[in-house]
C-alpha cells in the first residue's frame, strides 16, 4: 500500500509538471487535487488577501544569496529560505543576515538528494541532523523534502518532530529550465492570493532567481500583492 501511494504521488506530480510545462499555467484545481489525494503537505493557502509566499530552496550560497537578499530588501519582500545544512559551514555571517533582514528559515535536509529514496530511519536521522545544525539560528517550523516527493510515512516523521511539510503551487521549473524570461512569465501568470512560489538558490540558479525577482517583485507590488514568508501567509489567512 505504501509503495502504491508513493508511485501514485510520482505519477500525479509528473502530470502536474508536464501540464504546467506544456500550458505554462499552474491550474489551481490540479494543485487542490494533488493536496487532497496526498494530504499532509501545504501547497497553497485559502485566502482572499493579496498575499503570496516566496520560498527559496538550496542555499546558502556566498555568491548568489546576497543578490537575492538585495532584491528582497529593495522591494520590501520577505521569504522562507529552505537551507541545505551541508552548505552552512563558512556561511554563518550570511545566515545571520537572513535572520536580521526578517526572513524565515526552513529545513531542506542535509544534502541535495531525493528524500523519498531514504529509508524511514535514514529520513528521520537526516531531518534531525539538519534540525540540530539550524538550531543556532532558528527553530524552523517548515520542512521541504528534497526533490519534492513524499510519502505518508515521511509526513508522520515530520509532524512527530514539530514540522509542517510545505511544497508550493507556483513552481516555474527553474531547476531544469534555465530561463529568466520563462520563470518571470510563469510566476506572473499564476500568482494569485495564497499562492506559494518556489525558486532556487545556488550558483547560476541563484543568480537567475535574483534576476527573476528584479522583474517579478515590482510587478506583484503594482498589482497590490505583498510578498511574505510562509508563516506570515498562514498567520494572515
Amino acid at each position: 500500500m505504501r509503495r502504491a501511494r508513493t508511485v501514485g504521488l510520482v505519477v500525479a506530480g509528473g502530470l502536474l509538471v508536464a501540464t504546467g510545462a506544456v500550458l505554462g499555467t499552474a491550474p489551481s484545481w490540479l494543485v487542490e487535487m494533488l493536496a487532497r489525494w496526498y494530504p499532509g503537505c501545504l501547497y497553497q493557502v485559502p485566502t482572499q488577501a493579496r498575499l503570496v509566499a516566496l520560498t527559496i530552496d538550496d542555499g546558502p550560497d556566498s555568491a548568489s544569496t546576497p543578490l537575492i537578499l538585495t532584491e528582497l530588501r529593495q522591494h520590501d519582500a520577505r521569504a522562507t529560505f529552505f537551507l541545505i545544512t551541508d552548505r552552512l559551514p563558512g556561511q554563518e555571517r550570511l545566515v545571520r543576515r537572513l535572520i536580521a533582514e526578517g526572513h524565515e528559515l526552513g529545513n531542506h535536509f542535509t544534502q541535495d538528494r531525493p528524500s523519498i529514496r531514504l529509508s524511514p530511519q535514514a529520513f528521520e536521522a537526516d531531518l534531525l541532523r539538519a534540525k540540530r545544525e539550524l538550531a543556532p539560528w532558528a527553530r524552523p517550523r517548515w520542512a521541504r523534502p528534497a526533490s519534492g516527493w513524499y510519502s505518508q510515512v515521511m509526513i508522520s516523521v515530520m509532524q512527530r518532530h514539530g514540522y509542517r511539510c510545505a511544497l508550493g503551487s507556483v513552481y516555474p521549473f527553474d531547476a531544469t529550465i534555465p530561463s529568466v524570461a520563462w520563470a518571470t512569465r510563469y510566476i506572473l501568470r499564476n500568482a494569485r492570493p495564497g499562492a506559494i512560489i518556489v525558486l532556487h538558490d545556488g550558483g547560476s540558479r541563484g543568480r537567475r532567481t535574483a534576476r527573476v525577482l528584479a522583474e517579478v517583485l515590482p510587478e506583484l507590488r503594482r498589482r497590490g500583492y505583498r510578498v511574505v514568508s510562509l508563516s506570515e501567509l498562514v498567520a494572515a489567512a
